[in-house]
Order: C-alpha cells, then structure tokens, then sequence
C-alpha cells in the first residue's frame, strides 16, 4: 500500500485506513528493533499527506551525505552545537530530527527548536510533518520539552516519533501517540526483499539481519566480520576458552581506534551472547554459522548462569554508553568479572 516498503502489513493498513478516513492523528510512535523500517514508513506517509516524496528520501538519515553530516558534528565543539541544532528539511514541511553529537542523543536545544517551529505554518497544503527518529535517546531535558510540545500541538502538525523500545520512553510521552509496533520480517520476507535488491552474500544478510530489511542493506560486512573478530577474543577469554594475555593486543588496538564506537561492538556482542545460549541450550537458530566452530567451544565452556551474567553486564555497560565512558577500561573489567565465574 505504502510503495517500496516492506512487511508490517497491520501498521500500513491501520494508516491506509486513517488516510482513506483522513482522521491521521497527530502524534504516532513507531517501535520495533533497529532496521525495520520505521523512518522509512513515516517518510511514506509523509510522501503521501505531503507530496514530493523524493525530496521527503533526502533526508534519509541511512544515505552517505547525511552520514557524514552527522559524524563531521561530532568534531563540533558542544556550544557549537547547541547554536546550530541538528535538522534535516530538503522538504520545507517535513522536518526530520536526528540524534546529535558523541552521544547521539535528541538535546534540549532540538527539542527547544521543533516546539518554535511547530507554530509555523506550512508552506503549502495544510500539514507539516516533524519526524523525530530515535526518541529514545532524548536526554531528561529534550524529554521533558517534547512534553510539552505533544500537550498541545498546532492543529496543522502531526508528529511522528521513532524508538527502538516505547517503553524507554516517559509513559507521559506514551500516553499522548497512537503506538505501532513494527515485528521482524518473516524470512521469506526478507529473501525476496534482499533478492529485489540485489544484495551480495544473501543468505548472510538474512541471517545476521534477523528481520530487519534496513540493516541487511546498510550490513558493511567486511567491518561487521572485523568487529566480531574482537568480541569473539573477547568471549573466549572471558568463557576461558583462551588465556587473559590474547585479549591484550586486541583490546590495544580497539583503544588506537578512537573512531570506532563501544555501542557498535556491543550490538555484536549481544548477537553472539544469543547464539551462544542458543548452542549452549541445544536449539537452532544461530545466526553467525560461518564460526559456528569456534561458538560451539565456548558454550561448552560456560553455564547458563555465566551467560546470564554477561548479558546483565552488557546491559550495564551500554548504559553507561552515554556517559562516554573508556572502551577498553569497560571490556576490560568485564572479562575479568566473567573469566572469576
């Protein structure tokens, strides 16, 4: 219904069926794992309330120009930032609004900004369409003033958020959006979909996107086998499948390499801690088969209780993400911790 999108027929038909009644409420949440394709189906109804789709894709936040805007505001200096709020509108009437900075996080000052501009009128028609993607990353402060802004928003403004969990959200926030959630692609799915694109290695991009048509595009495979190649050392240090003294020239190198993010390593690590309980409990479904080998060893090294542990730490550790805390000091302890269970 919605063109060149796919899966989640219950969210495209309940819209089709605000669209066909044009009774769109004017705030929605869309929830679901990473990849799924909620920025893109808001860019889709924004296409379809607000016409000139193609510069509404402009502001793909997954296309290299936008990247790069993103990562080159890292280097700015935070003053600097919050003098310039992060904002993407090629269409006059579809703003999108994007996680900023080191952190890439919603700030206060964005929030601050889409509550000034939500009085303006539209250029043309009679909506506009502010699309804020991952709103879970908004600090206490963005929460809070989005808050305000969802209390009482212009009749001519619908407002479209995205997060990964709805329930990292205020459930003041909550409270006030029609919620959609967004489930994984059935495989099928998803093989037609990376067959329509003519993606390489398929079976490996359905099989490490588990449902998410968006990253079995975006999966940078060659950088995805080089950062598991550094989980993997360290699970096997911390299960005690490999002495302490192989994770040290790893973890040197991930210090020297300031570019990459702890958060990153830690969605891998997440995935493997999955296959492992998966092997450790006899079931199917792993999705790194290529080092099913090495996988196998190390689950017959621990216990559920370790892996439970791990999982509590990694938990623990991506929290504190946000705080900009030392990579190699956080992996570091955690091997120790787990290697002493």
């Amino acid at each position: 219904m919605f063109d060149n999108f796919w899966g989640n027929p219950r969210a495209t038909e309940a819209l089709e069926q605000m669209l066909s009644q044009q009774r769109v409420a004017q705030t929605l949440l869309f929830a679901g794992r990473e990849g799924i394709g909620k920025a893109t189906l808001a860019r889709r109804l924004g296409a379809r309330l607000l016409g000139r789709g193609e510069q509404i894709e402009r502001d793909d936040l997954s296309l290299p120009d936008n990247l790069e805007t993103v990562a080159a505001r890292e280097k700015w200096s935070a003053d600097k930032r919050s003098e310039d709020p992060l904002l993407f509108a090629t269409h006059a009437d579809f703003v999108t609004f994007a996680p900023d900075g080191p952190l890439r996080q919603i700030t206060i000052q964005q929030t601050r900004l889409l509550k000034e501009r939500a009085q303006f009128l539209p250029h043309k028609g009679s909506r506009r369409i502010f699309l804020i993607d991952h709103v879970d990353r908004a600090n206490e402060q963005a929460a809070n003033s989005l808050l305000k802004t969802l209390e009482e928003p212009p009749d001519h403004l619908i407002l479209i958020m995205t997060a990964e969990n709805a329930y990292d959200l205020l459930p003041t926030i909550r409270s006030r959006a029609v919620p959609f959630h967004f489930a994984p692609l059935a495989e099928e799915e998803m093989r037609e979909f990376v067959s329509a694109r003519g993606l390489d290695e398929p079976e490996r991009r359905v099989a490490l996107a588990a449902g998410s048509p968006g990253l079995a595009a975006s999966l940078d495979l060659e950088a995805y086998d080089k950062r598991r190649a550094v989980m993997l050392a360290l699970l096997k240090a911390a299960s005690g499948a490999a002495p302490f003294g192989s994770w040290i020239p790893v973890s040197e190198a991930l210090g020297r390499s300031r570019s990459e993010k702890l958060d990153l390593y830690l969605k891998l690590l997440y995935d493997l801690l999955r296959d492992l309980l998966l092997l450790h409990e006899g079931a199917v479904g792993i999705r790194n088969l290529d080092i099913r080998g090495e996988l196998e060893a190390i689950a017959r090294k621990v216990q559920f209780a370790w892996l439970r542990r791990a999982v509590e730490r990694v938990d623990e550790i991506a929290q504190l993400v946000r705080r900009n805390i030392q990579k190699t000091i956080a992996l570091d302890a955690l091997i120790v911790e787990l290697r002493g269970l």
